[in-house]
Formats: C-alpha cells, sequence, structure tokens
C-alpha cells in the first residue's frame, strides 16, 4: 500500500514538473544587421516588408526604440550581456564581453543555465562581413550549445563581381550586388533553413524550452541580394537622394558629423540611387527569410508558447545629412526597429511611443520567461509596457558613441526623450550640445542647443543626462579593465 502511495505520489510530481516545463515560453530571438526603419510597419511608403509587417501586427512595436551604442560590437555586447558599453568596456568591434568581465553570464547562457536549449544561428555578436562569414565570428561559446554559421554565395562566389566605393573592400564601404542566383544560394536563405530544422527538432522535444537567436547578415553591406525579386521591387529612378553634408546648417557641430567618410566624396546622385536601391531589395529578401522562419513557428505547432523578438543591432543613415551607414547620435543611427510578441502578454498591433532601450530586452526576456538572473542588469522591464502599451516606463534612451583617435578620443552623449533629443559632445564643452524638437523638427535640422528661449530646456535635460550617464557604469565605480584594443571612457561629470 505504502508503496503503491509512493508511486502515485512520483507519478503526480512528475506530471506537475512535465506540464510546468511544457508552459515555459521558449524564445526566438531574431536580429538583423544594420537595418534602419526602412520598413511598412514604420511607415515607410516604399518598403516591401510584408513578413516583418505581418509579426508587428501579431505583437507591439516600439515606434521609439533606440541602441546604446551605434556600432555592431559594442551595441551586440551591450544587448545581450544587459549591460551599457561603459560597463562592458566594449566599444569598438572585434571585441567580446568576456575580454573585460569574463564571468559576466549573457542573456542566452542565463537561459541555458535555467534548462532551455540555447541555440545561434548566424550572427549574434560581432562578425566581420563578408569576411567571417561561415565562421563563429567574435561569438561566445559559453552562450551556446549550438551554433550553426552557413555560407552562401555573397561570401564564396561573388566578391569579385560587387560593386564598391573602395576597390578591395566590401562591409566597411559602400558595395552592393545585384546576384543572378536565387534565395536557396545566400547566406541569409541558408540561415532561415538552419532555423528551421533547430525548430522542427526543438517540436519534438517539448518538454524543454529552447531561446533559438537567428542573426541575419542583411542589409549589412555588400547590399546583396538575388536580382528577381527583390531588385526588381525597386526602380532605380525612384529611389531618393538626400541633402549632402554642405546642407546641414552651421549650428550642427562638427563631431555630430564626424562619421563621414571620404569615400563618399565619389557618390554621385546616380550611384546614390543605385545604394538605395541595393539597401531596399537587401531588407526585402532578409524580410522573406524572416517569413520562412516565423512560418515554421506557426507549422510546427510553437507560436502559441514562443516569444519572439526582432530587431536590429543599430539604425543607418542612407544620406540623411549626408551622412552613409552608422555611428552618428542623429535619429537615423541611433533608431532601430523592434517587435515584441508575447503570447498571453502582448495586444495584438500595439504601438508603443515611449522610449525604450536594446538594454531593455534583457531583464524583459527574462521576466517574461520566470528565469532568474542574479546579476545587476541596467535597463527596465519592458513588461508592463507590454501589458499597457501606454504605459510610459522610464521614458527616455541613452545612446553614446565614440570621436577623436588614441591620442585624444571623448565621448558623445545623447538623450532622447518623447519630445527631444538633447547631445553632448565631450560632456558639453568645446565639441558642443545639439538640441532637437521632434514636435516640429523630426528630420534633426534645427540644432535649438544655443537659443536663448530654450536654455532652460537645455538646463533641465543636461541634468538628466548627466545621471543617465552616470547610471551606465558598474555600481562599484571600476571601469572595466582596459585591455589590448580597448580604452576606458571617462565618467562624465
Amino acid at each position: 500500500m505504502k508503496t503503491l502511495r509512493l508511486l502515485s505520489i512520483c507519478v503526480a510530481l512528475f506530471l506537475v514538473h512535465a506540464a510546468s516545463a511544457a508552459t515555459r515560453p521558449n524564445v526566438l530571438f531574431i536580429i538583423s544587421d544594420d537595418l534602419n526603419n526602412y520598413l511598412g510597419c514604420y511607415g515607410d511608403p516604399r518598403a516591401k516588408t510584408s513578413n516583418i509587417d505581418k509579426l508587428a501586427s501579431r505583437g507591439v512595436r516600439f515606434d521609439r526604440a533606440y541602441c546604446t551604442f551605434p556600432l555592431c560590437g559594442p551595441s551586440r555586447n551591450s544587448m545581450l550581456t544587459g549591460l551599457y558599453p561603459n560597463s562592458t568596456g566594449i566599444v569598438e568591434n572585434s571585441q567580446i564581453f568576456r575580454q573585460t568581465i569574463p564571468s559576466r553570464k549573457s542573456l542566452s547562457q542565463t537561459f541555458r543555465l535555467d534548462g532551455y536549449f540555447a541555440g545561434r544561428i548566424g550572427k549574434l555578436y560581432h562578425f566581420n562581413v563578408p569576411k567571417s562569414i561561415g565562421t563563429d565570428g567574435h561569438d561566445d561559446p559559453a552562450s551556446w550549445e549550438l551554433e550553426l554559421n552557413p555560407a552562401g554565395v555573397d561570401r564564396l562566389e561573388e566578391e569579385s563581381k560587387i560593386t564598391t566605393l573602395t576597390p578591395g573592400q566590401f562591409g566597411g564601404t559602400l558595395s552592393w550586388y545585384a546576384s543572378p542566383k536565387s534565395d536557396a544560394f545566400h547566406t541569409d536563405a541558408k540561415n532561415a533553413a538552419d532555423a528551421e530544422w533547430v525548430l522542427e527538432r526543438c517540436a519534438k522535444q517539448k518538454e524543454r524550452p529552447f531561446f533559438l537567436a537567428v542573426g541575419f547578415f542583411r542589409p549589412h553591406t555588400p547590399y546583396v541580394a538575388p536580382k528577381t525579386p527583390y531588385f526588381d521591387l525597386y526602380k532605380e529612378s525612384e529611389m531618393p537622394v538626400h541633402p549632402t553634408v554642405d546642407k546641414n546648417p552651421p549650428e550642427i557641430p562638427a563631431a555630430a558629423l564626424g562619421s563621414y567618410k571620404k569615400e563618399q566624396d565619389k557618390l554621385t546622385d546616380d550611384t546614390r540611387r543605385q545604394a538605395v536601391q541595393a539597401y531596399y531589395a537587401s531588407i526585402s529578401f532578409m524580410d522573406a527569410q524572416v517569413g520562412r522562419v516565423i512560418d515554421a513557428l506557426d507549422r510546427l505547432g510553437l507560436a502559441e508558447n514562443t516569444i519572439v523578438v526582432f530587431t536590429s543591432d543599430h539604425g543607418y543613415h542612407m544620406g540623411e545629412h549626408g551622412l552613409w551607414q552608422k555611428m552618428s547620435l542623429f535619429e537615423g543611427s541611433a533608431r532601430v526597429p523592434l517587435l515584441i510578441v508575447a503570447p498571453g502578454v502582448s495586444s495584438k498591433g500595439a504601438v508603443v511611443k515611449t522610449p525604450v532601450s536594446h538594454v531593455d530586452l534583457f531583464p524583459t526576456l527574462t521576466e517574461l520567461a520566470g528565469v532568474k538572473t542574479e546579476q545587476s542588469l541596467q535597463g527596465q522591464s519592458l513588461v508592463p509596457i507590454l501589458k499597457d502599451p501606454a504605459a510610459t516606463g522610464r521614458g527616455w534612451a541613452l545612446t553614446q558613441v565614440s570621436r577623436g583617435n588614441a591620442a585624444k578620443r571623448f565621448f558623445g552623449y545623447s538623450l532622447r526623450t518623447p519630445r527631444w533629443r538633447y547631445t553632448e559632445w565631450d560632456q558639453g564643452g568645446a565639441q558642443g550640445r545639439e538640441l532637437y524638437d521632434h514636435d516640429s523638427d523630426p528630420q534633426e535640422l534645427v540644432n535649438l542647443a544655443g537659443k536663448p528661449e530654450h536654455a532652460q530646456v537645455v538646463a533641465d535635460l543636461a541634468v538628466q543626462l548627466g545621471n543617465a550617464v552616470k547610471g551606465t557604469f558598474p555600481a562599484d565605480g571600476k571601469v572595466p579593465a582596459v585591455k589590448e584594443g580597448l580604452w576606458a571612457p571617462q565618467l562624465a561629470d
């Protein structure tokens, strides 16, 4: 009798545990590379992005989401550790947080230690594009138990055919190519195929939840995508040409335009249109691959219990302010797309207007999944905002960037509130300040920082910015040790 009772108790405990494991939500974390808000769901009239738009209709779209640093390596290390770059010590590419804070547990590692299967496909931490495609890049092995690194013709065959402003370079320069090969031959399509394969495995083992990260390389340069159908979606003659640098007003500090590259002097209106066409084509190609992954999630019966995140590592200029690519503190470079679908929590098609940050994703996902973390995190949980899109949260987002060289480096910090963007270069000294009113100047063309009538606004935002910057450093005040290739930023007064 006692044996039978003990057996019954054991069976009951097993069933409770199995039911609990089965209901733990999965996480599908999708990140694009160098994507701005050229998406239909963000109001771009040209963009053909039906799959990402459809995903937005299933969850919450954050209209004012921002990266912490507009460069791949620092942004991704920040996002995946839940710390600002001043605490990770990563303010350049080709670095990994294990060099500076080796005992830190990453986002996916935290899930992995709580019993989740954690897998990576493509680019999550920094990769040199295109040279690192097909390798682990600057990855963190402790974050995953599975890493897949497919490589397609955009890496293996087509480099000699790519149009580039700087001969011999493709990743850090403006470059593009309309490939005659179909989707299946390209890296991001292979990423999507691998994601389908992994999801099929996960669907057969629903007793173990998963954290699957899929990192697409497009639209990072070189802007390579199949000519048919993606380049054919956009007429070159209809692509926009933005004003050049000399059209910027003198009130904009030189540091604000410091991401300008000399190679851009070679651009003509024709090549500008070609580059923009290729960028849009690459986005539509990436969008198709996102659709394949989400379709697999639906087909395998996983969607109802899977949190989906879609974002980019930072924004991207396509001629605005005469700037191309990243590394500015203007809206185009700092702002990112961010979609979160949290079944049972988020509303379908909701839009959030309050500013949020990449650094908020770590505490949000761990709270949604009930995953424990004892580490200090510098972001806010977005769960209250997912439940009530009108909630304001902390109401601001901070982005930083570096200028200068090894002999003299300084930071720019930019605070985004619902109305204002306020920026200080080198603590607001001789390098300058910027103030833009997004209610009347969404293109950030009129710097109000020196206007007497805005002196009080500047004073108030300067205090708020200073407090925000102080919060980006470790609580113990110890800036991560300088390693080879790194440098320790100075704390703003």
